[in-house]
């Protein structure tokens, strides 16, 4: 059985945890807090799993590990639906994940964990570099979704999973839906999919 190291504050983590309920994986889970010194906190033999130190980290049945949640997740999602064997349309699902990680989780994320999370106060343009940033990002996702229903190829996949994690808890942090009436429908057509968990 798969073992998950993870945090039930994380969305990298929480990626992982609803596609393995959605397809169904039976998987153990040990959970890290997300505060405090990785490094002490985590230890040496957690360290030996994955030398980054980071969750989402999975230990298979063969005692190989990997870490990083979009690994994770095309690694689970391997000869499903969730992940197209079409070339062109595995590429487009794995698009929208790099949006996620190089656009997504660098403001809405993390402006949810300094400012809503940790209550820490930042740098005035520090905060309203995340805030145009995060808005430019669900401005992208608003024009994209207010076209069709999911990201890519016409069907829920890791794509959608991915954009969720985080999209669905930003107004933790200081963002607001309520210009986006798009992206709350989707928002609500990925709860309604079959196998669905909330993130806590």
């Amino acid at each position: 059985m798969i073992h998950l190291y993870d945090s039930p504050v994380s969305g990298n983590g929480y990626k992982v945890r609803l596609l393995m309920n959605q397809l169904e994986i039976p998987f153990t889970s040990e959970e890290f807090s997300v505060f405090g010194d990785r490094d002490r906190d985590r230890g040496p033999e957690f360290f030996a799993k994955n030398p980054v130190g980071k969750i989402p980290t999975i230990v298979l049945d063969s005692g190989e590990s990997l870490g990083e949640s979009l690994a994770i997740l095309c690694y689970l999602a391997e000869g499903t639906p969730f992940l197209p064997d079409h070339k062109l349309e595995r590429a487009r699902v794995l698009s929208w994940m790099s949006f996620e990680q190089n656009n997504l989780e660098p403001t809405l994320a993390t402006a949810r964990y300094v400012v809503g999370m940790c209550k820490a106060q930042p740098h005035e343009e520090v905060l309203a570099g995340w805030i145009s940033g995060g808005n430019r990002v669900l401005g992208i996702l608003e024009k994209h979704l207010g076209q069709q229903e999911w990201l890519a190829n016409g069907r829920y996949s890791l794509a959608d999973i991915a954009c969720f994690a985080y999209t669905h808890v930003c107004e933790e942090g200081p963002f607001k839906l309520e210009p986006y009436p798009a992206v709350r429908a989707w928002l609500d057509r990925v709860r309604a999919t079959p196998g669905f968990v909330p993130m806590s």
